[in-house]
């Protein structure tokens, strides 16, 4: 029995809380699963947090690029925090049970933590692009100002277009026998379908914000790209192709690890409902824990200056 109850007769339901699953159909290893979690979510934060003291404490890196890598490792330490909580609650404690407005909060977090990302990789990108194309103005263009507007910009769109979301979920009369989520989170598609009223607006809504952010954001990024590769492929020199290039590698690798495993996901939510549950879950845990993992360590290999600022604060120097 549930630890909360429900008026059978009742016109208007909420439930007083969800109750969350791990990874289905092997909960009997939720113990032996969290070693793994664990040290990845430790990895994430961690990682995070060294590329943001390093860029702090190296006067070197401060830089365009590395604001903008400071930008994305802020929203993978909110994107991080914003699932931690409850995977490692369910997989440790077997504390299941998260409350319908908690439910909520956590949701709007994670998506707009995602939102922020996808959108820093955008800035990513048109950073890389003023470089190569235009690299004499690069330092007139962005400027701290522009940084600290396109910055604000990011945050303002994320929240601007999710603060509609709980609201229109909080209007939804929701099924007592449907209360399980299939992840350790909150997530929209998943919550909205425990409704047992009509969800059209709500799945309307949801494809209007995914088309508008990451739709248009890997757009514009691929846009970059092409333009990009037309200003290498009419440099004069070999050596020069190769180090223009060489500096849009760790973006690029980091904008495939983000939007791969986010299409994929988005995909099984809306056409392979058929699919096991366990699909939904292993999916979503590589999109949302996967990234802030990779992202780290993919700039700390292939960028220098970056993996030489982090050695020095892991001895504890620093450049003031």
């Amino acid at each position: 029995m549930l630890p909360f109850q429900f008026q059978a007769n009742s016109s208007f339901f909420q439930p007083p809380a969800f109750l969350m699953i791990g990874i289905p159909g092997l909960e009997a290893f939720h113990s032996w699963i969290s070693i793994p979690f664990s040290s990845m979510y430790t990895m994430a934060l961690t990682g995070n947090c060294l590329i943001l003291l390093a860029i702090r404490r190296t006067p070197s890196l401060h830089q365009p690029m590395y604001y903008f890598l400071s930008m994305l490792a802020l929203s993978d330490v909110g994107l991080t925090m914003s699932t931690l909580p409850t995977t490692l609650a369910v997989l440790w404690f077997d504390q299941r049970l998260i409350g319908f407005n908690a439910c909520l909060v956590q949701m709007f977090f994670l998506h707009s933590f995602s939102m922020v990302e996808s959108s820093v990789l955008l800035a990513m990108a048109f950073d890389r692009f003023v470089a190569i194309s235009n690299p004499l103005r690069y330092a007139t263009v962005l400027t701290n100002s522009v940084i600290i507007r396109i910055g604000l910009a990011i945050v303002a769109r994320a929240t601007i277009s999710l603060f509609p979301v709980p609201f229109l979920l909080k209007r939804l009369n929701f099924c007592p026998n449907k209360i399980v989520l299939s992840h350790s989170f909150c997530f929209h598609p998943d919550v909205m379908r425990r409704a047992c009223a009509d969800i059209t607006i709500n799945i309307l809504y949801g494809l209007y914000v995914v088309l508008t952010t990451g739709g248009i954001d890997s757009l514009l990024i691929v846009l970059s790209y092409t333009l990009i590769l037309h200003t290498v492929l009419g440099l004069a020199s070999p050596k020069e192709r190769v180090r223009a290039l060489n500096t849009c590698v760790s973006h690029i690798l980091t904008v495939f690890v983000f939007f791969i495993p986010g299409i994929t996901m988005s995909m099984i939510h809306r056409f392979g409902r058929h699919l096991p549950h366990i699909v939904h879950a292993l999916v979503a845990y590589m999109y949302l824990v996967v990234p802030p993992v990779l992202n780290p360590i993919i700039y700390s290999v292939k960028s220098k200056p970056i993996r030489e600022a982090m050695i020095k604060v892991l001895r504890g120097k620093s450049r003031y």
